[in-house]
C-alpha cells in the first residue's frame, strides 16, 4: 500500500478501483464506471468508458406479435442479458445515453467506483447578508416587528451579563466586531424562543435567514473572475462544450429522468429517442413506438398503426394553412381548439428537447407546424410554438426540427418564419430562454447572417435601433451578436460598426450554400386577437 500523503487543498481523492476479472455483473451498481462495447463510427466494435445511471430487469414486450393465436417463442437469452443498464458515454452528449444489455459490459477491465463524498468546510461571514426575496418580505416584516416589540419590552430589565437590547435590523447594520453580534443574536434567540415559535409557519424557513445568508454569501466575498476578452472567444471551443455537456434544462428533476423510449417510427423514418418523454407507462421501453405522421397518435405495434391508418383520414395538421411556397407549407394551430394534436406534438418533441418541461397544458400556445408536401400528404418537418400573450415579447416558446430532417436548412427556415410573423405584428421578438444546445447554435447563426446581410446591403448610416426595427430582433440580441462578431470599433471618439474581411468572406460562402428562404408575399396571415375570456386558461 502506498504511504499516505497529505492531500492538497481542493484536490479530490482518487476513486476506488476494482481490478478487472475480480468482480461479476451483480457487483456493478449505479454510479460505477466501466468499459462497455458499442458500435464504432465505421461499423467496427469499440470499448468506451461509460457511467451506469440506472439498472433494470429486461422488460417484456406486452405488444408482442401473435401468430396463430399464440405468442411467438422468445429466443433463449444469456443469463447476463436478463439485466439492462442505462449508461452515459464518457465525453459524449447526453442524447446518446442508451440502455445496453449485460453482455456488452467488459468485466475483464477495471471497475471504477464513485468518489467518496467529502464534507465541505464552510466559514461563517457575519458581516454580509443575502437580500430577502420579494415573496418573503411580508413574513420578514412580521418577524422584525415582533422581535422589535420583544426587545423594547425587555429593555427596562436587562439580565446581568446580557448585552443591551437591539433589533435584528440594527444588528445587521452595526459595524461592531463579529463576536459581539453573534452574542446578541444568540441571547435574543434564547430569550424569545417560545415567542418566535409561532412565526415559523409564516417565515417559511426565514427564521434562520442569518445562518443561510452566511453560507450562501461565501462566494460573494471572494474576488470574482473577470470576463474573458473578445479575443479569447472561440466558436470551436463553444461548440465542443455544447456537444459534450448536453442541453440546458429548466428543472433539476428532469436531468435525472432516465430515457424511457428506444426508437420511434414516424412515417417511413425510424429514429432514436434522445431524452425522457412522459408517454403512458404501457408504451415505455418498447423496442419501437409507432407514431401516425399525420395525427401523431402513438401505438405499440405495427398492426395497431395499420389498423388506425384505415380509419384516420387526416393528411395534414388539423389547422389553417397560412404559408405555401414550392413544397413547404406552414399550418397554424390553436392549442385550445386542437387539444389532442398539440398534446401529442408536445410529447413527441419532448423526446428530442431536454429543456422542455411543458407537455400537457397547451391551451395558452399557438403552434406553427412546417410540412413538406408530396402526393401522399403533408409530412411534418418541424414546428415552433409561441404564447398567445407574452409579457416578455417572446416570439418562440419551443422550436424543433425532427432529427430525420436536420442539417437540411429547415431550422433556419423555422427561425426566419417566426421573425416574419413578428414583422407582421410590428413587434421585436426573441426566443424563450433557455435554448437547447442545437437551438442556441441555430439562433446565433441566423442572427449573425441576418445582421451581416442587412449591413452589407445598406449604403447609409445605420444604428442598433434601425437594425432591430428592420429585422424584428431585439436590441439585446443585436448587441450580443455584434459583440461576438467583433463589429464594434472605436473611431474618432465614437463607436462605429465595421465588418471585418473574414466575416464578409464567411457571409458570402454561407449565402451561396443557403437554398431555402421565406418569401413574405406567400404568407397569408393576420395577427390573431384574443379576448379576455379566450385567454382564461384552465378555468
Amino acid at each position: 500500500m502506498a504511504p499516505h500523503t497529505p492531500k492538497e487543498e481542493g484536490q479530490q481523492p482518487p476513486p476506488p478501483i476494482t481490478p478487472g476479472g475480480t468482480y461479476s455483473i451483480q457487483t456493478v451498481s449505479v454510479g460505477c464506471k466501466l468499459f462497455i462495447r458499442r458500435p464504432g463510427p465505421e461499423g467496427q466494435e469499440e470499448e468506451r468508458l461509460a457511467e451506469i445511471l440506472s439498472i433494470r430487469d429486461k422488460p417484456t414486450n406486452t405488444y408482442a406479435t401473435r401468430q396463430a393465436g399464440e405468442i411467438k417463442q422468445e429466443e433463449p437469452q444469456k443469463p447476463e442479458d436478463r439485466l439492462e443498464f442505462f449508461v452515459h458515454w464518457d465525453q459524449f452528449n447526453k442524447r446518446l445515453d442508451e440502455w445496453v444489455s449485460g453482455s456488452r459490459l467488459v468485466l475483464s477491465k477495471d471497475l471504477q467506483w464513485p468518489r467518496p463524498k467529502t464534507q465541505p468546510t464552510t466559514k461563517k461571514v457575519v458581516g454580509k447578508k443575502t437580500p430577502a426575496k420579494n415573496q418573503r418580505q411580508q413574513s420578514l416584516l412580521k418577524r422584525a416587528a415582533t422581535a422589535n416589540a420583544l426587545a423594547v419590552g425587555k429593555a427596562a430589565k436587562p439580565e446581568p451579563g446580557t448585552p443591551g437590547p437591539s433589533t435584528p435590523a440594527s444588528a445587521r447594520a452595526s459595524p461592531s466586531p463579529a463576536p459581539s453580534i453573534g452574542k446578541k443574536r444568540k441571547a435574543l434567540h434564547e430569550e424569545d424562543e417560545e415567542e418566535e415559535e409561532d412565526l415559523d409557519a409564516d417565515a417559511e424557513g426565514e427564521m434562520d435567514v442569518d445562518a443561510e445568508g452566511e453560507v450562501l454569501d461565501l462566494d460573494a466575498s471572494e474576488p470574482t473572475t473577470p470576463p474573458q476578452p473578445l479575443s479569447a472567444f472561440s466558436k470551436e471551443q463553444e461548440i465542443e462544450k455544447l456537444r459534450t455537456s448536453g442541453s440546458m434544462t429548466q428543472s433539476i428533476s428532469e436531468i435525472a429522468r432516465v430515457k424511457n423510449l428506444n426508437r420511434l417510427q414516424i412515417g417511413k423514418h425510424e429514429v432514436e429517442a434522445w431524452y425522457f418523454s412522459p408517454y403512458p407507462k404501457e408504451y415505455a421501453h418498447l423496442p419501437v413506438l409507432y407514431i401516425c405522421e399525420f395525427c401523431l397518435s402513438y401505438f405499440g405495434s405495427q398492426f395497431m398503426l395499420s389498423r388506425h391508418r384505415k380509419r384516420c383520414n387526416l393528411l395534414h395538421p388539423p389547422g389553417n394553412e397560412i404559408y405555401r411556397h414550392e413544397d413547404i407549407s406552414f399550418f397554424e394551430l390553436d392549442g385550445k381548439r386542437q387539444l389532442t394534436y398539440c398534446r401529442n406534438l408536445s410529447l413527441l418533441s419532448k423526446c428530442f428537447l431536454d429543456h422542455k418541461t411543458l407537455y400537457y397544458d397547451v391551451t395558452p400556445f399557438l403552434y406553427y407546424v412546417m410540412c413538406q408536401r408530396d402526393s401522399a400528404g403533408c409530412h411534418m418537418v418541424g414546428y415552433f410554438s409561441k404564447e398567445k400573450e407574452s409579457a416578455d415579447n417572446y416570439n418562440v416558446a419551443c422550436i424543433l426540427t425532427l432529427p430525420q430532417h436536420q442539417r437540411h436548412g429547415y431550422g433556419k427556415l423555422l427561425i426566419e418564419f417566426s421573425y416574419e410573423l413578428s414583422k407582421r405584428e410590428g413587434k421585436l421578438g426573441s426566443p424563450e430562454k433557455p435554448l437547447s444546445d442545437l437551438g442556441l447554435l441555430g439562433y446565433r447563426a441566423y442572427w449573425a447572417e441576418t445582421i451581416i446581410d442587412l449591413l452589407m446591403n445598406t449604403t447609409e448610416d445605420i444604428s442598433i435601433d434601425d437594425i432591430a426595427q428592420k429585422t424584428s430582433i431585439t436590441h439585446a440580441d443585436v448587441m450580443n451578436t455584434c459583440t461576438t462578431l467583433q463589429l464594434f470599433k472605436h473611431y474618432k471618439g465614437q463607436h462605429v460598426i465595421s465588418i471585418p474581411e473574414a466575416v464578409q468572406e464567411k457571409y458570402r460562402k454561407a449565402k451561396e450554400k443557403r437554398r431555402r428562404r421565406i418569401h413574405p408575399e406567400c404568407l397569408i396571415w393576420k395577427p390573431p386577437v384574443f379576448s379576455r375570456d379566450q385567454l382564461r386558461f384552465g378555468w
